[in-house]
């Protein structure tokens, strides 16, 4: 090759990596996004609620936060079980806007306007900064899609199907309740 050539072609990859950087910066920026998402997640535990096993104490590491199989009855309200935050457009967060999951769990307010149980912390995620808001859902978004229709919610009359229940009691009714059996 000839000098002016390779000038030329050192000129271009010059060019190149030079245009590429902004794109390679943001990506990075993504992955660190990303991992502040988990982090967060992580730290508030939200995998306790909200993946199959986790309540029970053998989380399904397959199906991170892919929906609980354990509801949490509340008196008077009925049973809720931790749904899938995954990305599945079906029986997760897919079909939802970064912006629809941010304000669902800073409002307690879903994208169809139903009401957050009470056992969700929303009130307490609603004091997340935007970015911090902001990393938790591009977690969710980068998480593997799992399919998984959660049961419920179900309301203080209906008949409980498909989970196990965890009972959240007052505590007058839990002190009245019969002593375990001695051995």
């Amino acid at each position: 090759m000839g000098e002016h050539t390779m000038r030329c072609l050192a000129w271009t990859v010059m060019v190149a990596l030079c245009s590429a950087a902004p794109l390679m910066s943001a990506a990075l920026a993504d992955d660190a996004t990303i991992a502040r998402g988990k982090y967060l997640v992580t730290l508030g535990g939200c995998n306790d609620c909200h993946t199959p096993g986790a309540l029970l104490g053998k989380p399904d590491v397959t199906r991170v936060l892919g929906g609980s199989d354990v509801g949490f009855a509340i008196p008077g309200l009925g049973v809720f079980a931790g749904r899938n935050l995954t990305p599945d457009k079906e029986t997760g967060l897919g079909s939802w806007s970064t912006a629809q999951i941010i304000a669902s769990f800073t409002t307690g307010v879903r994208p169809d306007g139903r009401v957050l149980a009470p056992v969700m912390p929303w009130a307490a995620l609603s004091q997340l900064t935007k970015d911090d808001a902001a990393a938790i859902a591009a977690y969710l978004q980068s998480l593997p899609a799992v399919k998984h229709a959660v049961p419920g919610p179900f309301g203080p009359k209906d008949k409980v199907k498909d989970l196990l229940v965890f009972d959240i009691l007052p505590a007058d009714v839990y002190n009245g309740l019969p002593p375990p059996p001695t051995h």
